[in-house]
């Protein structure tokens, strides 16, 4: 038995310039870091002795004799891409609800390869992990997804991850004791928004809109690329909250779905409370909205969402990792 353990992140800057159709033109920049919220994928050979081959156990129980009958397209387009033959039975349980923007089925996925390369006592390369997840949901599945979950899912860390016109990509960690980096998530919460969305429908939208939105995600580099620049030098949180509330103006204009008046009315009140930025996470919708909040109007800024959860979180260092091993 396999279990592996993959960090969700957290993208703060650079969302949409990490999608194909617009870094094999422009390149591309994001900045994030994976967090301390995880899933967990249990993976281990399954004896023939049972009525059926293979066990999937997710929000349903998959009980099917060919890989082309389960139902989760994800584990089945993994299975095939890695041509198993033999039975096999997969748990997955996870910290924070899915299609809530926090890259949870990149996680997944990578999560998934992890734990079966080390069923067959095969080690992988965090590079190979992110790029077998980014083609299984990107070429098989045929997703509207960008290429920087399945990054950040291998790698970990708190990252600037750019994406070049030939298609391949780099990874630079940021060591958060710079400036004020290692405080960051103290002043951060997650609120949800209690609305569950699918991302796909909303990137569809954007892509959609692409030629129109070019000069939009061309700001958002812009942006990000002022983010990293102020890392090395006068960073505050007021300047990431004012960068972050810039931001989030600029991806309302990619597409009416981003947002919507509950998602405003929300982050209203967030501002009004005390936080000195926000934004959704993720594609939008829905999920969760980030907000940055200093320590001196927090307790009025917690009052404020007493009726909706609100995630406190820690970035996170280490990338989908395999924490049990039973042969």
């Amino acid at each position: 038995m396999i279990i592996s353990k993959t960090p969700f992140r957290l993208s703060l800057f650079g969302g949409g310039t990490d999608f194909p159709s617009y870094y094999l033109k422009n390149g591309g920049c994001v900045v994030g870091g994976t967090i301390n919220k995880y899933c967990y994928v249990t993976a281990r050979y399954l004896p023939n002795v049972f009525d059926y081959k293979h066990r999937i156990v997710w929000s349903r129980n998959e009980t099917v004799n060919n890989y082309k009958q389960i139902f989760h397209p994800t584990v089945r387009s993994v299975f095939k891409f890695m041509n198993i033959k033999k039975g096999l039975e997969i748990h997955y349980q996870g910290d924070l609800q899915k299609n809530s923007g926090l890259g949870t089925s990149s996680a997944f996925c990578v999560g998934l390869f992890n734990a079966l390369y080390n069923l067959e006592n095969k080690q992988v390369s965090r590079k190979k992990l992110s790029l077998n997840a980014i083609h299984v949901e990107q070429k098989m599945l045929k997703e509207n997804c960008g290429s920087q979950d399945q990054i950040w899912a291998s790698f970990g860390g708190f990252n600037i991850i750019r994406f070049k016109k030939n298609g391949s990509f780099t990874v630079n960690t940021i060591k958060k004791s710079k400036k004020n980096l290692d405080n960051l998530d103290t002043n951060m919460f997650l609120v949800y928004t209690g609305i569950n969305r699918f991302s796909e429908d909303i990137e569809k939208d954007k892509i959609k809109n692409l030629d129109k939105n070019f000069k939009n995600l061309d700001k958002i580099t812009q942006i990000t690329n002022s983010f990293i620049k102020q890392i090395d030098n006068n960073f505050t949180i007021d300047l990431c909250g004012d960068l972050m509330s810039e931001y989030w103006n600029i991806k309302k204009k990619l597409s009416n779905k981003v947002s919507n008046p509950f998602i405003n009315e929300l982050y209203d009140e967030g501002i009004n409370n005390g936080a000195i930025g926000g934004k959704i996470i993720g594609s939008g919708g829905g999920g969760f909205l980030l907000f940055c909040c200093k320590k001196n109007k927090q307790k009025k800024f917690l009052n404020g969402f007493k009726k909706l959860p609100i995630i406190r979180f820690k970035f996170t260092n280490r990338g989908s990792e395999i924490i049990f091993k039973n042969k």
